[in-house]
């Protein structure tokens, strides 16, 4: 037997393994071979080599898809690890601090002729096309290809002001207009660019973003910072839509100013006399404007899952297209209300369901302590956890324990079976998406925060698979992952 013959024969072993475990425990549903998927950008194979990273994949963890980094500007995917942050035990031992970003298979032009936005070639390496250089050497592996590309930009991009957001206080923003006819063809632009160009098995992107009243309440980690005035977006294209919507612009204006003050007055420990959280929902009652502005603003978004992936499937219907659903879903209800699973049933072959268990216990910690000094200002910080706790069905640590200890593997399988239960019940004629838990893999954290150990990552898979997942995807990126976490996702296959 050679050495790829082996490799394939433990990966078959693997999936025998994880399919009668899974089986066990969760209903009939109709299974495809797992998916043990990993996120990996350019920068791996030009600094380790292709032949050598595959190699390592398949041998180590029993990789059989490749979710690569094709687009973006951030460096939560692409690049090497984050400046600062402990390089892991593989690739070049120094930071990538000249990151640029951008495309990093190549851009053909043509396809970008009714968006401004077409100077989106990465400098990063020059020559190299990530797609052209892996996806032979992938197919000889019989592992499958994904375009992973996210809704993260520059600000100094030629042509970007075209497509950019406004705030509330009229200033432009980073980010991008889902309702700016633009912004959709840019994202059109980019899809055809991949699937035409390229004999890839897939699509999966991401938008790690929320709509105006949730950015304004601080409702995510990392919230707390963020400023009420900044909230977006109020550009032409959404106050035309919001006109054909019947939705009074200027008073959904006032209200959102109003609430930017009540956010300020909150943090800075001002109790209103009837205290938050009536004077939160007196406001909304006021200004129902707030709430279908915040609706505005996730049509846009939910819109763009739908239309990239009818024009996907549009020019070769076997693509598989799917999402990269944000961590923020883990721990905010009002965000969580909004991606409603049996919603993207109908335009999801796929779910990537960010279940990040490790990095998971201090980001929740940021959200509570975020909240709790805005629309749930009345309880304590630990009296607020306890409530997240019950809204979203956990079990996990006290708040001076949880950016310490984490998230438990239970968090996955609870997640993992409440996203199956979600595209499942649903009544139309379609097939259920499948839901690939995205794991956590070194995710990186703060001082004196949970780190991730391989019990962990071998916890999390087993809990995925138990729950009844189609798969798992390895995550964020290669490029920050030790290998003895990587190996462990490998053992997690493998039940006793």
């Amino acid at each position: 037997m050679n050495r790829r013959e082996f490799m394939q024969t433990a990966l078959g072993a693997a999936v025998l393994t994880v399919d009668t475990a899974r089986a066990a425990d969760t209903p009939q549903r109709q299974r495809p071979a797992p998916m043990i998927g990993i996120q990996v950008g350019a920068t791996s194979f030009v600094d380790e080599g292709i032949d050598p990273v595959l190699d390592r994949f398949q041998r180590d963890a029993h990789i059989n898809g490749l979710f690569i980094a094709t687009f973006s500007y951030g460096r939560g995917i692409a690049g090497r690890q984050v400046p600062g942050q402990p390089l892991p035990d593989h690739g070049k031992q120094e930071y990538d601090t000249a990151f640029h970003g951008g495309n990093f298979a190549t851009t053909h032009e043509g396809f970008y002729a009714r968006t401004s936005l077409k100077k989106i070639q990465s400098p990063d390496h020059p020559g190299f096309d990530v797609l052209a250089s892996v996806l032979p050497k992938a197919q000889s592996r019989n592992m499958k290809t994904f375009c992973w590309y996210e809704d993260v930009f520059r600000r100094d991009l030629e042509g970007i002001d075209r497509l950019q957001e406004v705030t509330l206080s009229g200033k432009k923003a980073g980010t991008l207009c889902f309702h700016n006819p633009e912004v959709q063809a840019f994202w059109q632009a980019l899809t055809e660019d991949y699937v035409r160009s390229y004999p890839i098995d897939g699509v999966m992107w991401g938008s790690e973003r929320q709509g105006p009243f949730n950015n304004a309440l601080g409702s995510s980690h990392g919230g707390a910072g963020a400023n009420p005035s900044e909230v977006t977006c109020f550009c032409e294209f959404c106050k035309r839509e919001a006109k054909a919507r019947g939705i009074d612009l200027q008073r959904a204006v006032d209200g959102y100013t109003k609430l930017a003050s009540l956010v300020r007055e909150s943090r800075a420990g001002s109790r209103p006399t009837d205290g938050y959280f009536v004077s939160y929902w007196r406001l909304l009652v006021q200004y129902p404007e707030i709430l279908a502005w915040e609706k505005l603003w996730n049509d846009g978004q939910h819109g763009t899952y739908a239309r990239i992936y009818q024009f996907a499937k549009s020019i070769r219907p076997t693509l598989m297209v799917g999402w990269h659903i944000w961590h923020n879903n883990s721990f905010s209800p009002f965000y969580r209300a909004e991606q409603d699973y049996a919603e993207f049933r109908k335009y999801s072959d796929f779910l990537k369901v960010v279940m990040y268990n490790n990095c998971g216990g201090p980001r929740l910690a940021s959200y509570v302590n975020s909240v709790s000094r805005t629309i749930f200002g009345d309880f304590s910080p630990e009296e607020v956890l306890g409530s997240a706790y019950k809204e979203l069905d956990y079990k996990e640590a006290n708040l001076a324990e949880l950016p310490r200890k984490g998230l438990s593997a239970d968090y996955v399988e609870r997640e993992t079976r409440r996203a199956i239960n979600g595209v499942s019940s649903h009544s139309e004629s379609n097939g259920a998406a499948r839901i690939w838990p995205g794991i956590d893999v070194d995710i990186p954290t703060g001082q004196n925060e949970k780190e991730t150990e391989p019990q962990d990552v071998r916890e999390a898979v087993r809990a995925a698979f138990r729950a009844g997942a189609d798969g798992v995807i390895l995550s964020r990126k290669y490029s920050e992952m030790r290998l003895a976490n990587l190996r462990a996702a490998g053992e997690g296959l493998q039940y006793e």
